[in-house]
């Protein structure tokens, strides 16, 4: 039996990253640390991050610094991820499990088509309303859970189990479900529905919850996520809208989707690993996706938006 986790480092410290290395801080300072280059390392070896108004003075190495963890927590936004790859490198070394907890459906297949699929383990966050207030400032009322596991998860594999183990020290709340492909396609479903509709509508939560406009497009996206699974042999259907607002009554009807943030922010969305792919499988096998097609032309022209208004500023 290999020891227990010691050793965790992160890349990407956004709100994700943030959170999970505080918690993982407030067991054991020294298990836990940053891998970031350029300015972001600057940043955050000045200024630790702040976490519901606490500040961790996480450690923090560049890339060329860094060395074989334990575990290797992925939770960059999908457009940085080739970049992250490269990152991580050493990082990785011949006992290291890699856990991505970031938005979509391929991450981990990108990640182990450099590293090998034997080093990672599938992941997804369910539940977590981290809000980023800017800088390195995150809050969050609600921790949510990390489903994590192998492909399918009939018993614990030894890796799975010394995830669970870390887990359970420090607090993290986790579910290794029995299908963890079944959970993935979950999660895309809401990532595509809740947080396309609430980008375009600046919707938060408590409106996702009660606004009849902004809960018909949600649903009406995940529909078609669904009409893909099916096409695609994974088990996803209609109860599962009801098995998301089950957890969306449980968020801070005040806080919003990590694409809302970004729209509000003026930052790049993740529009190309929801809708995009959505358009893209849809093509590929049958299925019509005209509702994520609009969202897709929409969050584009938001972000046009927002690159020209940048543009003027600067210029000024």
């Amino acid at each position: 039996m290999k020891p227990s986790i010691e050793k965790v480092a992160i890349i990407g410290a956004g709100a994700l990253g943030a959170a999970y290395g505080s918690i993982l801080y407030e067991m054991d300072p020294r298990c836990v640390s940053f891998v970031a280059a350029g300015t972001r390392y600057e940043n955050l070896k000045r200024d630790g991050v702040v976490v519901n108004g606490k500040r961790y003075a996480i450690a923090v190495v560049r890339p060329e610094d860094a060395e074989p963890a334990d575990l290797l927590l992925v939770a960059v936004k999908h457009h940085h991820l080739d970049q992250a790859i490269g990152e991580m490198r050493k990082a990785v070394g011949p006992e290291t499990t890699i856990l991505s907890v970031m938005n979509g459906i391929d991450s981990e297949e990108r990640i182990g088509a450099v590293y090998g699929m034997d080093k990672v383990v599938y992941g997804l966050t369910l539940g977590i309303d981290a809000l980023r207030e800017g800088g390195n400032r995150v809050t969050y009322t609600t921790q949510g859970r990390i489903f994590f596991g192998e492909a399918k998860n009939p018993t614990m594999t030894e890796r799975v189990r010394r995830i669970h183990d870390l887990f359970d020290r420090a607090g993290i709340a986790h579910v290794i479900p029995p299908d963890m492909i079944r959970s993935l396609w979950f999660k895309f479903m809401v990532n595509v529905g809740a947080n396309q509709a609430s980008a375009v509508l600046r919707a938060n939560y408590g409106a996702l919850r009660s606004s009849p406009e902004a809960k018909n497009l949600m649903e009406s996206a995940m529909r078609e996520v669904i009409a893909l699974a099916a096409a695609l042999k994974v088990d996803l259907s209609d109860k599962d809208i009801g098995e998301w607002y089950k957890v969306l009554e449980g968020l801070n009807p005040e806080g919003k989707t990590s694409m809302f943030q970004d729209v509000e922010a003026g930052r790049k969305t993740e529009v190309e690993m929801l809708a995009g792919t959505v358009s893209a499988l849809g093509k590929r096998q049958g299925v019509a996706t005209p509702v994520n097609q609009k969202l897709f032309d929409e969050l584009k022209r938001i972000e046009a938006s927002s690159g020209a208004r940048a543009e003027r500023k600067g210029g000024s």
